[in-house]
């Protein structure tokens, strides 16, 4: 974790994975993160991957280093405390991330009715309150039906990273910060909605794909593993391993034609079809049907280790296909050698490689990466430093079921 966000205390009633990943990008730049969930665990807490033991893998990556207060929200005292944690004093506090709905307990209106300045991010599914999740958003967007084989044109694919959620919660983070850096200009707080939908109706919009479609009038249609508009595919090499091959720049098609040794073949095509390949990559896609078995026979005729390693000489993007096992265990710099990765123990018992920071900031160490917390763990700590609850008063929340610590920590004796 770094530092950079120092001071800055966030609290989180979220679950799935866009609103928490949102606090989890400031915690790994340094914010505290003080995540409330209700006692028996929050709609996510048992959401696969699992451990052996049934504890959530999904959970602790997506919630290492927070501070984790266990509360029934089903009360009112319970919600009472919830909403006091979220708008505690402090220069450096009042920021809430939510995917709550807007017009519960939780709604902005009411937080600021407690703190004047505060900042609520919520993630919503539609912007008029319609419900959405990563798969249902990604179903109307029409990529299921771009993804795939050509053959199966009728067939969506459905991909298996929930990449809107994702986005949205790194584009999250970022207007939270840059909302929380005018309010200390300003003093003035405020909600910030991310709409799932938006997310990928902008991101469509960024990528020309609105525009494309506008003005074509068609949507477009599958090309299968080809690269869409430069040259891309993946190909088989000699010894039965699949490569993908990528040539966008100039240079990544000349030093894949070079490494392949197909310059006198490009270039009688490049004549015969009056274009010039290393000028246009777009015409690399419009006539990949001539190129494709050119490469096809030139890696057929090669092992996957001495090709990746001519590719790699001659600057060319290029990469064996692996299962996250083999990516994981094999791969150098992935997992395996990567310093942004360290073997952490976590509350499911196992000791696993688990990432700080993405961003490496040059010169400055990233720190130790936390595990994730046991649920209820920092309860006490926090309504008593967040909160200043004396310990009888902590205690008596406990004793009436309102709030709960770690299953196995007891509560001190007051």
């Amino acid at each position: 974790m770094y530092q950079t966000l120092k001071g800055m205390r966030v609290v989180e009633g979220a679950s799935f994975i866009a609103a928490p990943s949102c606090s989890l990008h400031l915690l790994q730049l340094g914010a505290e993160v003080i995540r409330f969930d209700s006692i028996a665990g929050g709609l996510d807490s048992h959401r696969w991957p699992l451990a052996s033991n049934g504890a959530s893998l999904y959970w602790e990556g997506l919630n290492k280093g927070k501070k984790s207060v266990a509360i029934d929200l089903s009360l009112p005292e319970g919600r009472e405390i919830a909403l006091a944690i979220a708008t505690a004093p402090g220069e450096n506090g009042g920021v809430f991330v939510t995917n709550y709905p807007a017009s519960g307990f939780l709604s902005h209106e009411r937080l600021a009715a407690r703190r004047g300045d505060m900042i609520t991010l919520r993630v919503v599914g539609w912007p008029d309150g319609r419900n959405a999740l990563d798969y249902t958003v990604n179903a109307i967007s029409g990529y299921p039906l771009m993804t795939g084989s050509e053959q199966r044109e009728s067939m969506p694919v459905n991909h298996v990273l929930p990449a809107w959620d994702l986005i949205a919660g790194a584009y999250a983070a970022f207007a939270l910060v840059a909302k929380e850096r005018e309010r200390r200009g300003s003093g003035r707080g405020g909600e910030i909605r991310v709409a799932l939908s938006d997310i990928v109706a902008s991101c469509l919009g960024h990528l020309g794909q609105v525009a494309e479609v506008m003005l074509s009038g068609e949507a477009r249609p599958r090309f299968g593993n080809d690269l869409f508009g430069a040259f891309g595919r993946d190909f088989m090499t000699r010894d039965g391993h699949r490569v993908m091959i990528v040539a966008i720049t100039p240079r990544q098609w000349r030093g894949m034609v070079s490494a392949l040794e197909l310059a006198p073949e490009i270039a009688a095509l490049e004549g015969s079809l009056g274009v010039s390949f290393a000028i246009d990559e777009g015409q690399r896609f419009v006539h990949r049907a001539r190129i494709f078995p050119l490469v096809e026979r030139a890696v057929a005729a090669r092992d996957r280790a001495a090709l990746l390693i001519a590719l790699e000489a001659a600057g060319v993007c290029s990469a064996p296909y692996r299962t996250t096992l083999e990516a994981v265990r094999e791969e150098p710099g992935f997992v395996r050698g990567n310093k942004l990765f360290e073997d952490v123990e976590h509350p499911s018992g196992h000791l696993y490689p688990t990432p700080g920071a993405a961003a490496d900031i040059v010169g400055v160490s990233r720190g130790a990466v936390p595990a994730a917390p046991r649920l209820g763990e920092h309860t006490d700590e926090v309504l008593a430093s967040v909160l200043n609850l004396p310990a009888h008063e902590i205690g008596r929340l406990h004793d009436q079921g309102i709030v709960k610590g770690p299953a196995h920590q007891r509560r001190p004796i007051t």
